[in-house]
């Protein structure tokens, strides 16, 4: 197995909406068996695939029982209110308070195209919820509001001119400082 590099904010595939998934082939377990090994190298609890740079629906995650992955997933029902500190690999090291549901139904497809649907509470709901906005083109950040949301750019901005968290190639320095990859729509 591989490890991949996670992609940082900045990096323009982390806006992209990933496409679905047609065909689950050993190609697409190879993937999955390298996506959880960069998980558990990075530490985290999940990955979706546009965060190593593969714009593909669908994502792994372990909350303690081994790993799994879902193909496709998509959130059918949602309820509640559940405020937590919420952090990311593709923004390391930063974490915000934000509200999410406390519970969701995922459903999706496993590796042998076999239906799923979880129905899961607070953690897991917000791990699956996180994963499924990296999915869809978003970032957590996106889900503050605009003056949290300011200073967690200038937050982003000084760790990245600090050389502590990861500038995306595609950004170069200049446009770091110039804050031209941290813009939101």
């Amino acid at each position: 197995m591989a490890s991949y590099d996670i992609r940082v904010i900045g990096d323009p595939v982390l806006r992209q909406k990933a496409r679905g998934v047609n065909d689950i082939d050993g190609s697409l377990v190879r993937l999955v068996d390298d996506m959880i090994e960069t998980m558990y190298e990075a530490p985290g609890i999940g990955l979706a695939a546009p965060q190593v740079g593969v714009q593909k629906r669908l994502f792994v995650w372990d909350m303690g029982e081994g790993p799994r992955v879902i193909v496709n997933p998509e959130i059918v029902e949602s309820d509640g209110e559940w405020l937590y500190d919420e952090g990311c690999l593709s923004v390391p090291g930063l974490s915000w308070e934000i509200i999410r549901p406390k519970t969701v139904h995922l459903v999706g497809r496993d590796l042998d195209g076999n239906e799923m649907s979880l129905e899961v509470d607070e953690l897991e709901a917000r791990l699956f919820q996180h994963e499924i906005d990296h999915l869809d083109g978003t970032l957590l950040i996106e889900r503050l509001d605009s003056d949290a949301r300011k200073t967690a750019l200038k937050a982003i901005r000084d760790l990245q001119l600090a050389e502590v968290m990861p500038v995306p190639p595609s950004a170069g320095p200049a446009n770091t400082r110039a804050g031209q990859d941290l813009r939101l729509p």
